[in-house]
């Protein structure tokens, strides 16, 4: 991985993207927020990104419409953007893929309960 750039930002809902393959990931670049990303937020991190280069970007807060729309207008920078939903929907299906010492960083149990009758 040749970046990772924390930023803050500010509030808004996500688009679900596939996620990048192993070989993509491998040349990519990531952003970590906490904060939600806004479209300026968006487009300075894509500014970094070659044309064969993946952005990945990560944020607790979840992204403004703005920024989503940014990201699916990309032809050459291909970005994913990944929420804290989307981010543990990762985990739980990658999860035990993982050697031991990587699922320690983040040690999540499923919690089972009867769901309504439909």
């Amino acid at each position: 991985m040749k970046d990772i750039a924390p930023r803050p930002s500010f509030a808004g809902p996500l688009r679900k993207a596939p996620f990048p393959s192993p070989e993509a990931l491998a040349r990519s670049h990531i952003d970590i927020q906490l904060a939600a990303q806004n479209v300026g937020d968006l487009r300075s991190f894509m500014a970094i990104l070659d044309e064969d280069d993946v952005g990945l970007s990560v944020c607790a807060g979840g992204f403004t419409k703005d920024a989503e729309s940014e990201a699916r207008t990309q032809e050459k920078r291909k970005v994913t953007l990944v929420d804290l939903d989307r981010l543990f929907d990762l985990w739980v299906e990658y999860c035990r893929k993982l050697e031991e010492t990587a699922r320690r960083r983040l040690p999540l149990r499923p919690i089972h309960f009867l769901a309504p009758a439909s």
